[in-house]
């Protein structure tokens, strides 16, 4: 009998063994889930491209690159007009608007509003694209320059194109000064942290690339 007894005392034993591991593994399971629920739901972080230069920076700065590769994406998309740029700029600027300062935001609209009145905008498709070997990597310190831990100036080197209906009206190429600041105020629509401020100075045309024989499209606009 006492054998029984032995057995039923063992097996109670380790039931309760067992309730207690189940508890503190509920407990543990409790603790990381309360930390994943309190930990940040996105973190940007800037890692520069070419490895060679290595990773480590402070959490909060910026590199360069991602402050080029920033302000020519939001340039390049204010600038595309596909059907009409009297609909197009002013519809751009306004889903733009998280990237842009509020100065600078007030400044394009005076701006659409400018070329509206003089008729640069009806029946107008426009684009603008990096020129070639003109960018971040031919000239990093010329392409970006710093000027604080908050506050950048980036030179873009642009071929600008319009065209009133199949017929280009417009070939330019023009250095955009363009000034870039931090602005981490809504990460929801702005993850980047990083809003343009317009020009740094007015934009400059330059020289344009020589006409390559090895790109036929660029020979036949050089002919």
């Amino acid at each position: 009998m006492s054998r029984f007894k032995n057995e039923v005392a063992r097996l109670e034993s380790h039931l309760l063994s067992l309730r207690i591991g189940c508890g503190l593994l509920f407990g543990v399971a409790l603790v990381m889930g309360l930390g994943w629920w309190d930990a940040p739901r996105n973190l940007t972080i800037n890692i520069p491209p070419d490895l060679r230069s290595g990773s480590t920076r402070k959490w909060w700065e910026v590199s360069p690159e991602s402050v080029y590769t920033f302000s020519l994406y939001i340039f390049q998309q204010l600038n595309r007009w596909p059907a009409d740029g009297e609909k197009n700029y002013p519809r751009a600027i306004q889903k733009l608007s998280a990237y842009l300062t509020p100065q600078c935001k007030s400044q394009l609209e005076g701006d659409a509003q400018k070329r509206q009145t003089a008729g640069e905008l009806r029946g107008r498709t426009r684009g603008v694209f990096e020129m070639p070997d003109r960018g971040f990597g031919d000239d990093p310190e010329q392409r970006v320059k710093v000027l604080g831990r908050d506050n950048w100036v980036v030179n873009l080197d642009l071929v600008t194109e319009e065209f009133y209906g199949s017929e280009r009206i417009k070939q330019a190429f023009v250095r955009y000064p363009l000034q870039v600041v931090r602005r981490d105020v809504d990460p929801e629509k702005n993850p980047f942290g990083l809003a343009l401020n317009c020009y740094d100075g007015a934009p400059q045309r330059i020289t344009p690339p020589p006409a390559s024989t090895n790109n036929p499209a660029t020979a036949m606009q050089g002919s």
